[in-house]
């Protein structure tokens, strides 16, 4: 991926504004990933940005986490473990559709004569709104204004108006409101859909056979519902719209109503200056397994409840959920502009992704498009975790219950593979694991100390030790079996615990001995499943008995896991002086990243797996990741060896990459560099950098971007339940300012050149280090801390040149080399891809 420096966006289309996103010219050539990020959602519901007219688009979607159909993997050599079931997310039911037709002429955007155009996603009210003046073929001038809201405060509700006023001639108007099963109808008017999953591993499956089951109809009077049941794996939904339609133009309503396709076509003598306004209030409810009519009792109640209150009212709470939102979670980036914008469109993303999955996962694209089929990867713990620890720990919470919930489907997956205590799936919805590439899949066992990772940092910023003790000390029990399982011990001099046969974070090396992010972090689970036992065992004997007798544990298994955590072998090569990413990637050589094509990124579309794994080359960052999460465990030295090392091999073919590398490249010292990566980051999805934004919002790299300016930037660390600060503040920024909720107290903390300020904007009080130094603030004070410097600033950055020609222990050298022969994409669509990975 090319890196930018600076901001990518037309800002003739794309002004700038601090609180919205605003398109004012519709091009069809990005029409899907401007459909991504107008895309509407609250966790559950997911819309994305098709126009109203419903004709024009990309890819039309509606989703519902979790809500997903089931298929057998057909593996072309099997043999035992291999994921036996897929999982998919569902294209539910589309609602949002409102087509117009003045004197018989429908209104299609890409092809219609537009005296003036705006789109508007607002950040501080939720809602996408539209603004357009149409000249018809006759040349009539007819103003559209169109508003959709998903709810924050009701997950099963959405919103949507669409006004019409003729404003300089009589005119024959129809409106046609829709409710269509997209998923197994083919809108009649969808000529170019494009195939899922065609030569891009980052796609969601295409399913052939029919989805949804029609098992439910209903037309009565302005209300329409449609219900039905996958195939498979028997889950239930019923969509749902109520009708209200305010003129004093006269009109007629009709209405159809198929196993698929839901009418109410309203005709209408226009006059001209007349305004005709449409309103829908929209619903959506899903199930396991209720039956479709007790859903649609649930849509009926929705429907109702939010008839009588009204949708100005349904807005406005969500105005205030938003300044709630905003409260606690903005980043305010001082003097730049383009920054400010992007930012507060990536954090919005992360409200849209997880606000209201109550208790469900949160999807590496949420609810905004199908890809990588709707599932939920590490990608949350590792990224969206923090982000909603600091500032929303309720949210945060859900998260944690959904894997807490999924525990016994990870012990069973970890007898399946041979193993004590749980693994956790690499990819799924339903809990089972659902990947089929095991190498890049199944092997990457580090899930099991993310999720511990994540678990322990929630109970950190929040202080929630019930949690723990109403079960989620389970996780970290069952996780450290895992670890104690898997890892074995050899006596070389002293004894040494190893892990074997497992996949890091970079997926361009795989199955590989002691992996070192898989090994430190391997070494944290064990370290805080035994801290969770003991402080149970002392501060709530109770809860500490109920543990024991239900997992039947003993304390000679947590000395075990103690010892082997003190003695967890932690690769280091002395000759080269960094962290070997495993036992043998030192052994290989370079490749040349240099002289690679730019077509030929990412690689992983143009090389068999095979080829890339006999290099040192890196999808994503995976010591460097670990450099991070575990910095507490590494000296400033080393991480400055082994950043130098190993920036120059990551290849950004993955979006998880560039946000760790920004903060690690800041904490060193390479304030430019990170600075780079910062803004490859921000604007992934608002410039398409990696060419997939049309499958949806990368969520994990949303989240990264929170952290690039609270780790990164600001220099905030959390380690053993300390935070701390030691900022690296681009050196022309003016400053940055950030909330954290820290057990319960919000604290306003900004970041100038020369000083740190803490303002308790909620709460009593709370501690942090700052520069070594303890700052304590109390409610109704201001903190301000000079600071002396912010680290070091090195020239220029890493380069793979400086390692060719060094030499390995045994005294050979590294060398640069790369394959001399690719496959374009032209050339590899009619190869199958058996299942894609994560970001």
């Amino acid at each position: 991926m090319n890196h930018i420096t600076s901001d990518p966006l037309d800002r003739h289309r794309f002004p700038l504004d601090d609180w919205a996103l605003v398109e004012t010219h519709v091009d069809a050539d990005d029409e899907g990933t401007t459909e991504t990020l107008f895309a509407l959602g609250n966790g559950y519901l997911g819309f994305r940005g098709n126009v109203e007219e419903g004709r024009d688009g990309h890819v039309h979607g509606t989703f519902i986490n979790g809500f997903h159909e089931t298929w057998p993997i057909r593996h072309a050599e099997e043999a035992f473990g291999f994921a036996r079931v897929g999982q998919t997310i569902v294209n539910a039911p589309d609602t949002k559709v409102v087509r117009l037709y003045v004197d018989d002429e429908p209104l299609i955007l890409n092809d219609a004569d537009l005296l003036s155009f705006e789109r508007r996603l607002d950040f501080k009210t939720g809602v996408l709104s539209r603004e357009l003046e149409w000249r018809t073929p006759s040349g009539k001038r007819v103003h559209i204004r169109s508003r959709r809201m998903v709810s924050f405060t009701d997950r099963h509700l959405a919103v949507l108006d669409y006004e019409v006023t003729l404003l300089d001639a009589d005119a024959s108007l129809v409106l046609s409101s829709q409710i269509i099963n997209r998923q197994d109808r083919q809108d009649d008017y969808l000529t170019n859909a494009p195939e899922p999953g065609m030569g891009d591993p980052r796609k969601a499956e295409s399913l052939t056979e029919r989805v949804l089951q029609p098992r439910y109809k209903l037309i009565d009077g302005p209300r329409a519902m449609l219900g039905y049941q996958t195939t498979n794996s028997g889950m239930t939904i019923v969509a749902g719209a109520d009708h209200t339609i305010e003129t004093e133009n006269e009109y007629e309503v009709s209405t159809h109503i198929e196993a698929d396709l839901a009418k109410h076509v309203y005709t209408i003598r226009g006059r001209a200056g007349v305004p005709t306004k449409l309103t829908k209030i929209i619903s959506y409810h899903t199930s396991n397994a209720v039956p479709p009519k007790e859903l649609a009792d649930r849509c009926a109640r929705t429907l109702d409840r939010s008839a009588e209150n009204g949708i100005e009212s349904a807005i406005r709470n969500q105005e205030l959920w938003l300044e709630d939102f905003w409260a606690r979670s903005d980043v305010e980036v001082h003097g730049q502009p383009a920054i400010q914008q992007a930012t507060r469109w990536n954090l919005f993303q992360l409200a849209q992704a997880s606000a209201r999955t109550d208790g469900g996962g949160v999807a590496a694209k949420g609810v905004s498009g199908s890809g990588y089929g709707g599932h939920y990867f590490w990608d949350t713990e590792v990224y969206v975790l923090p982000f909603l620890s600091y500032t929303a720990p309720l949210v945060a919470r859900n998260a944690l219950r959904f894997r807490q919930n999924m525990l016994d489907a990870a012990r069973s997956r970890a007898t399946e593979l041979n193993q004590h205590g749980a693994l956790f799936p690499w990819r799924t919805i339903n809990g089972l694991e659902s990947s089929a590439y095991y190498a890049a899949g199944t092997a990457q066992y580090h899930i099991d100390a993310d999720i511990s990772y994540a678990l322990r940092q929630y109970v950190a910023a929040t202080g929630d030790e019930d949690f723990l003790a109403r079960g989620a000390v389970d996780i970290f029990v069952e996780t450290a079996r895992m670890w104690a399982d898997l890892g074995f011990w050899r006596a070389n001099g002293k004894d040494s615990f190893h892990i074997y046969g497992v996949t890091g974070p970079d997926e361009y090396t795989t199955v590989v001995n002691d992996n070192l992010y898989t090994n430190v972090m391997a070494r944290s689970n064990l370290l805080s499943a035994v801290e969770a036992v003991e402080r149970l065992r002392e501060d709530d004997p109770a809860s500490f008995e109920r543990l024991v007798t239900r997992l039947s544990l003993d304390d000679a298994e947590v000395r075990e896991w103690q010892r082997a955590a003190e003695h967890m072998h932690i690769p280091f090569d002395k000759r080269l002086g960094i962290h070997p990413q495993d036992a043998q990637f030192l052994e290989k050589e370079l490749w040349d990243l240099d002289h690679t094509p730019p077509e030929h990124l990412p690689l992983l579309l143009h090389f068999h797996p095979l080829v890339i794994y006999r290099f040192q080359v890196l999808k994503q960052a995976d010591v460097v990741l670990a450099l991070l999460l575990q910095g507490d465990h590494f000296t400033d030295e080393e991480k400055l060896a082994d950043f130098d090392y190993y920036d120059p091999l990551t290849t950004g073919d993955s979006t998880l990459s560039a946000v760790v590398q920004s903060i690690i490249a800041a904490e060193v010292g390479y304030q430019r560099l990170a600075l780079k990566y910062f803004w490859s980051a921000l604007f992934v999805d608002l410039a398409n950098l990696h060419r997939n934004t049309p499958d949806g919002v990368h969520v994990a790299s949303t989240g990264g971007v929170w952290s690039a300016l609270v780790l990164g930037f600001a220099g905030m660390r959390d380690h053993g339940g300390v935070i701390s600060f030691s900022p690296r503040l681009p050196v022309d920024w003016q400053g940055i300012t950030f909330r954290l909720t820290v057990k319960g107290t919000r604290v306003r903390i900004s970041v100038r050149r020369t000083e740190m300020r803490f303002t308790v904007e909620e709460g009593d009080s709370a501690s942090f280090v700052v520069g070594g130094g303890n700052v304590i603030v109390e409610a109704g004070t201001t903190v301000t801390v000079p600071l002396d410097n912010q680290g070091p600033h090195l020239v220029g950055e890493p380069s793979a040149s400086d390692i060719e020609g060094s030499r390995r222990a045994d005294g050979s050298l590294i060398t640069v080399s790369m394959p001399t022969i690719a496959l374009g994409p032209a050339d590899t669509e009619s190869i199958p891809i058996i299942q894609p990975q994560s970001e």
